[in-house]
């Protein structure tokens, strides 16, 4: 993605956005809600009393554990897309439907016939074709030629004016990557950090790790409580709880002297806000979907998703089937 202003936005800033816009939109919905089934002649304070005791009575304090779970998911989705292309995200992402399927056995005890199975060896498959590695170029999308050495700032004047004009913007003076790459970008030799596939992997598989556990403990909750609760009040419940160590952990703690330095909407574009917006959208939907359905017919559903956004990548993101993709392309 590329830079705005010289900066990339923090995943953890963006989740923490998402939580909030969440807990904004539910709120709301469940006040109104809530708003129904009392006397028109109850007062507002009553009925906040009301809101606030659907929220945090009962069973409520189990949201904690899939809020977390889904709050690490968040911070890794973001993590993920920003270091791999949109296609082979979402394939790789598919790997949550094999994830899933394995906690539900484990976790509801739920029988899966073989039809489903075969039908998930078939979504594994897919994803190892096109995980599976291809010939590269000598330098990736995202290698960098040329590392300038920090000494260079004491030959600005032999240099001449425009090299030592360009040479005086270099500020950081430790021997490190990232102070080489920030230099990188002040001097205009590249416009936006390499995508970097190996923590994009990862990233990803942590993903289908903790949203599949999350979602299947979620399901276990909402279908297993002895008090139907609204899925508006559950969707509130998951956001509180996610607000917390999202702001604590990921905002303060991991990301705080950088949101100091840069701000808090650094790197932030029309682009960022309608991925956080889009991202609140799924969050409500799939509380619902998981109500109604479960986990493992969700997951299937977003397979959908996987050929929307690779005809996305093709026609907006100039992205190429190379490998064994275009192998297979030409084949079929």
């Amino acid at each position: 993605m590329p830079l705005v202003d010289g900066h990339r936005y923090l995943p953890s800033t963006a989740v923490f956005l998402h939580e909030i816009l969440k807990l904004a939109v539910c709120l709301t919905i469940a006040f109104y809600e809530i708003s129904k089934t009392v006397p028109r002649s109850m007062p507002v304070t009553a009925l906040f009393s009301t809101l606030s005791g659907a929220v945090f009575g009962g069973d409520s304090w189990k949201m904690a554990i899939p809020a977390s779970l889904y709050t690490i998911a968040n911070n890794l989705q973001y993590i993920g897309i920003s270091n791999l292309e949109p296609a082979t995200f979402q394939v790789m992402y598919q790997l949550k439907i094999i994830v899933t399927a394995l906690f539900s056995v484990a976790i509801l005890r739920q029988k899966i016939t073989g039809k489903k199975w075969v039908a998930l060896l078939m979504l594994m498959l897919g994803v190892i074709i096109v995980s599976a590695p291809h010939d590269a170029g000598p330098l990736s999308a995202g290698a960098h030629a040329v590392h300038l050495p920090r000494s260079l700032g004491g030959f600005k004047n032999p240099l001449g004016g425009s090299v030592g004009s360009h040479l005086l913007k270099m500020k950081k003076r430790s021997a490190t990557y990232e102070g080489i790459e920030e230099d990188e970008r002040r001097l205009g030799l590249t416009d936006s950090p390499g995508l970097n596939a190996s923590m994009g992997i990862l990233a990803v598989i942590g993903l289908c790790v903790t949203s599949g556990l999350g979602g299947v403990y979620f399901e276990k909750v909402v279908k297993e409580s002895p008090k139907p609760t609204s899925l508006w009040i559950r969707n509130v419940q998951l956001a509180t709880y996610s607000i917390f160590p999202a702001l604590f952990i990921g905002v303060m703690f991991i990301d705080g002297e950088t949101v100091a330095r840069d701000g808090f909407f650094a790197g932030y574009d029309a682009v960022v806000v309608l991925t956080i917006c889009v991202q609140t959208f799924g969050g409500i939907v799939a509380a619902f979907t998981i109500y109604y359905a479960d986990n493992i017919s969700k997951n299937f559903a977003l397979s959908i998703s996987l050929v929307i956004s690779s005809l996305v990548s093709f026609f907006f993101f100039d992205f190429e089937a190379t490998g064994n993709v275009g192998y297979l392309r030409h084949t079929f």
